[in-house]
């Protein structure tokens, strides 16, 4: 059968978060031009086992050793044959009922639109509302997890850097996709639900780990994309903006995470001249016109949201 769609999911011993995720897509299930397509990516929480049993129709594949985020959705990718790849997340669902439909309607009305970005909402709970005066509009990047490919877009700029291992995956193909002449869309029609407490992440023992990898994330993009002249001012920025909003005032952990992503960008500089996608300085101005990712999203009525969250 010839899919029209793919959901694609990536996940790694997450296996309670992934059985919701499925059991809100589970709408999804009974379209026949949809297709599911799951790679664990080394789970020793039974992952595998538990979709091989429970879910016969759903296509999935295993990174025997963890290889990493950006590997995990390289291989999700190679593997689409339909014309969309919808990525989700294994703790993200949709809470609009018809995204299909309203993806392919909307790649019909904008054939330079490579990615269109969903609305998402951050929070354990669900939103107390659902309508947005959010209007469809061009931007930057958007978010990797939350998002559906053009597989013909895809399949004209390079695959996620691996060696980036976390992090930084989507401005990397947004600046191939500008350069290509693609568009990102942000389309707020669709609402899904990121089911997780971002506030609570700077208390998880990963904290350093995660910033070591977002810091050298961005600044592996500087050395990649940006006109030669901008990037001492840039990183000197960077680096000056996480000492005084954190170092300064305490946070250890931020100034060792510093250390170590300084380490890795000398480290990787090899790949990163190899890897190197210049733009010149007008093109990086007319990027920077563009509006940032649209990430994070809140019910309007943000009074009735705290009243909900109570009950």
């Amino acid at each position: 059968m010839q899919y029209k769609f793919t959901i694609v999911i990536p996940t790694k011993n997450r296996l309670e978060d992934l059985k919701v995720t499925l059991e809100k897509l589970s709408f999804l299930f009974e379209q026949k031009d949809v297709h599911f397509l799951i790679c664990d990516d080394g789970s020793t929480d039974g992952t595998f086992e538990y979709i091989t049993t429970n879910f016969p129709k759903i296509e999935i594949f295993s990174n025997k050793v963890s290889k990493g985020i950006h590997y995990t959705r390289n291989q999700l990718m190679a593997r689409v044959k339909s014309p969309y790849a919808i990525n989700i997340d294994d703790d993200i669902h949709f809470i609009t009922q018809n995204p299909t439909s309203l993806i392919e309607e909307y790649f019909n009305l904008n054939p330079n639109c490579a990615i269109i970005g969903f609305r998402i909402f951050w929070n354990k709970l669900p939103p107390s509302a659902i309508e947005t005066n959010d209007v469809p509009y061009r931007m930057k990047s958007f978010g990797a997890g939350a998002s559906v490919w053009r597989m013909s877009a895809w399949n004209s700029i390079p695959n996620y850097p691996e060696w980036f291992v976390f992090y930084g995956e989507e401005d990397f193909a947004s600046y191939h996709l500008f350069l290509n002449k693609w568009e990102i869309h942000y389309l707020p029609t669709i609402l899904t639900h990121h089911r997780v407490d971002i506030k609570s992440r700077k208390k998880h023992k990963d904290y350093v780990s995660r910033s070591r990898k977002s810091l050298r994330a961005g600044w592996y993009l500087y050395f990649l994309f940006y006109p030669v002249k901008m990037i001492p001012k840039k990183l000197v920025y960077s680096i000056w903006m996480q000492l005084k909003s954190k170092v300064f005032k305490g946070d250890l952990k931020a100034f060792i995470a510093i250390n170590l992503a300084l380490f890795d960008l000398v480290w990787s500089f090899p790949k990163i001249v190899k890897n190197s996608k210049r733009l010149t300085q007008s093109e990086y101005d007319l990027y920077n016109q563009l509006p940032a990712a649209k990430i994070y999203w809140q019910p309007e009525n943000k009074v009735f949201l705290s009243t909900q969250e109570h009950n």
